[in-house]
């Protein structure tokens, strides 16, 4: 998936666009453009990439990004259910200076200001901030005029307010992207999340790109900011956390549905990528679970 610039009909400096979006296969291409955008997977499971983050996406992610980053959302060959793939989004583009033509009330500009700001990493919401632009996000669409541009307005307001967000790309990361590279990129990607669920050797990878290992190892970090066993392994770690939602599925049948071939390099990689073991990462997301019921019922 080579990141493209691709154009959006204009939309003009106050406007917003709105899209939905229910597919049987989500597959993408890495690519970035001059707006805005808010994506709200309500279902679906995969692999995304938001700049230098790769990482899985699942049911009810919320994620703002700035213009210019790139960032695609596709899913993976699933090896134990084809269910997983189906997807249903929303997504809204906007133009960052809208917000800023909306008000003259200084207070407003300045967390309107920061929210842009720090969108340029990309931001994952959570929690009450989550569950409240959710709701609205359900009625958004069939929504017109004035009606629409209210319930946006209060998206935008929750989102500028709220603590409840995760920087997805690193501090450092710039879009290093031209059109000379978005090829050798997009078939690198693309190659990558088709296919790691086997061996994955670094010369044919290269030989994608028509380079040398050495050559190709030295474009890859310079444009991504780490190796290919990196990426793969993200890719792969992903993946098994999408897996472990379900506890009927072992923690064998995980590793191996992951691309691993031995219990010590998947819990090795796991570990040094979520930062806990796989049976301790099960166990968290069900305390997260019965956690955020809690919340739901006291809401």
């Amino acid at each position: 998936m080579g990141p493209k610039l691709i154009e959006i009909s204009p939309l003009g400096t106050k406007a917003i666009k709105v899209k939905t979006l229910e597919t049987d296969c989500l597959i993408g291409s890495l690519h970035f453009h001059e707006l805005c955008e808010l994506v709200w997977i309500e279902k679906g499971q995969g692999t995304c990439i938001v700049g230098d983050y790769v990482g899985v996406f699942e049911d009810n992610q919320l994620v703002l990004m700035a213009p210019d980053l790139p960032h695609v959302w596709q899913n993976t060959a699933d090896l134990i259910s084809k269910e997983l793939n189906k997807v249903k989004a929303t997504v809204i583009y906007f133009p960052p200076d809208c917000l800023l033509n909306l008000t003259s009330d200084q207070n407003t500009l300045n967390f309107m200001d920061s929210l842009i700001k720090k969108t340029g990493r990309g931001l994952q919401f959570h929690g009450a901030t989550k569950r409240k632009v959710t709701r609205i996000l359900t009625n958004l669409p069939q929504k017109k005029g004035v009606d629409r541009l209210i319930s946006f307005l209060r998206i935008i307001d929750i989102l500028s307010l709220s603590n409840e967000y995760e920087y997805l790309a690193g501090i450092t990361f710039k879009n290093p992207y031209d059109e000379k590279d978005n090829n050798r990129i997009n078939k690198v990607y693309h190659f990558l999340i088709q296919n790691f669920q086997t061996d994955i050797s670094l010369k044919e990878v290269a030989d994608l790109c028509y380079m040398t290992t050495n050559s190709f190892c030295r474009f890859f970090r310079e444009r991504t900011q780490k190796s290919l066993s990196q990426s793969v392994n993200e890719i792969r770690v992903g993946h098994a956390c999408k897996l472990l939602q379900n506890s009927q599925y072992s923690i064998a049948k995980v590793c191996y549905a992951s691309g691993y071939n031995n219990f010590t390099n998947f819990h090795k990689a796991f570990k040094q990528i979520v930062g806990m073991r796989p049976m301790e990462y099960r166990q968290h997301l069900q305390d997260q679970q019965k956690s955020e019921k809690v919340c739901v019922g006291l809401i």
